[in-house]
């Protein structure tokens, strides 16, 4: 973690981790869409489990506009429809939040193409506070499009394909285990650039030890890839781009 920027804000029953070089001001309420909203700053949302919310943020005091993206974290499966959005308090630095946000922060230091960690708050509720709610800001890769959007309009080349490959073998090098590699999180910008998003439940794991889990995560990317080309009527994916994008992960890194 970034001790020099940042910064905890605890008050009542909520506990934020905040990057204070971002901010003029920060309060808690920036976690919600509710305050954006009074802001007149939402430029727009996207549904999947529950809304990203995509936000616009001006900091007076550097005179710069930030792009940013608010979720809020919300339960998968079948308990996620008898418990919405409500976690198991175990210590604040164990929480979905704080631990994507630590996440993150080693990302950007490992110079890995990630979101970067702008803000998370916990809000703990229950008898005891035994449970708690949480929320992430992060900075929003701009002008980028995710890999099922772009190929539910068209293919794209031989070379981005195994570039894709390429991409995930540096975070697997680096241990990095994403929970959720699927093929919605996978962006690609205008610039052809490729990043990883929605690092939720990720950690750091032995790279070379174990490759069990790294075969089980391009095992789910493929199952990914399958049910996009079943659900959607225009799919650019076949068996050959998976071999494309399997030799760009193996080959070797330069």
């Amino acid at each position: 973690m970034n001790v020099t920027t940042d910064k905890y804000f605890t008050q009542n029953n909520i506990c934020c981790l905040y990057n204070s070089e971002l901010f003029h001001r920060f309060v808690p309420e920036m976690l919600t869409s509710d305050y954006w909203q009074q802001q007149d700053a939402i430029t727009g949302s996207a549904q999947g489990r529950g809304t990203t919310w995509f936000i616009r943020y001006v900091n007076d005091e550097q005179e710069n506009e930030q792009h940013w993206v608010l979720r809020h974290y919300y339960r998968g499966g079948l308990i996620g429809k008898l418990i919405q959005d409500s976690y198991l308090f175990n210590g604040i630095n164990n929480t979905r939040a704080m631990r994507e946000f630590s996440l993150l922060n080693l990302l950007q230091q490992w110079q890995l193409p990630a979101p970067k960690p702008v803000a998370c708050r916990v809000t703990r509720h229950g008898p005891f506070g035994l449970c708690y709610r949480a929320d992430l800001l992060s900075s929003r890769i701009e002008n980028s499009q995710d890999l099922v959007a772009i190929l539910s309009k068209d293919n794209i080349s031989d070379d981005l394909w195994q570039n894709i490959g390429a991409t995930i073998r540096r975070f697997h090098d680096h241990g990095i285990y994403h929970h959720d590699l699927n093929a919605h999180n996978i962006l690609i910008n205008q610039q052809q650039d490729i990043y990883l998003i929605d690092f939720d439940r990720g950690e750091v794991r032995q790279a070379n030890e174990d490759k069990q889990w790294k075969e089980n995560n391009m095992a789910r990317l493929q199952r990914s890839f399958l049910k996009e080309l079943k659900k959607l009527a225009v799919f650019h994916f076949t068996d050959r781009h998976w071999q494309l994008l399997h030799s760009g992960y193996t080959k070797e890194l330069t």
